[in-house]
């Protein structure tokens, strides 16, 4: 039986690194931002243009945006749309782990799929990242997690018409604060091992 395990993540919450870590230990194949250059190959479509993209929504059409910004938005659709047909062929082939770009909606219809969500509270987050962001202050950190967060739960919104984070949308919830990365590993195989 063929398994899928996706996982959502608050930045700087570990969902990369559990991810890395669990499809080592299930053997499966790991998927994140290689997902883009796979896209990009497949539909013959510029890397740059997938990267400026990535986990985000167009801007909001207004009078006061150019045409140029109008423009964009079908390209960022056909991106989004793009790279949703590889994530279900990722799918269907199986045993595998995918980290973000909304892979949870995507492959909801799947069977033997394991959606996670991985948070964490900020502060331990934001210790996390000091070590991962040596160079950066505290307050450039906090910034960058929270304009992360909040770019994903618009791209989420945009594209799926869920909300990141809400449990709702997903099978487990898990705290990395709480737990460590090493014990949500474990649940996680545990859990795709039955």
């Amino acid at each position: 039986m063929k398994k899928i395990i996706t996982i959502s993540r608050e930045f700087g919450a570990g969902g990369g690194e559990i991810g890395r870590n669990v499809a080592k230990a299930l053997n499966y194949e790991y998927f994140d931002k290689e997902i883009i250059l796979k896209t990009a190959r497949e539909y013959n479509i510029d890397v740059n243009s997938l990267l400026r993209w990535d986990e985000k929504v167009p801007m909001d059409f207004g009078f006061a945006q150019s045409l140029f910004d109008f423009y964009n938005k079908p390209l960022s659709e056909k991106l989004f749309d793009a790279q949703k047909q590889v994530i279900k062929r990722i799918g269907e082939a199986g045993n595998c782990v995918i980290v973000g770009r909304n892979a949870n909606t995507i492959l909801k219809e799947f069977d033997y799929g394991l959606h996670i969500f991985i948070h964490a509270d900020p502060g331990w987050r934001l210790e996390r990242m000091k070590a991962k962001m040596p160079d950066a202050t505290e307050a450039k950190i906090s910034e960058e997690m929270s304009r992360i967060d909040k770019m994903r739960r618009k791209f989420c919104f945009y594209y799926t018409n869920t909300e990141f984070g809400v449990a709702d949308y997903y099978d487990l919830c898990l705290n990395t604060s709480k737990l460590g990365i090493d014990a949500c590993v474990d649940i996680i195989c545990h859990i795709a091992n039955q």
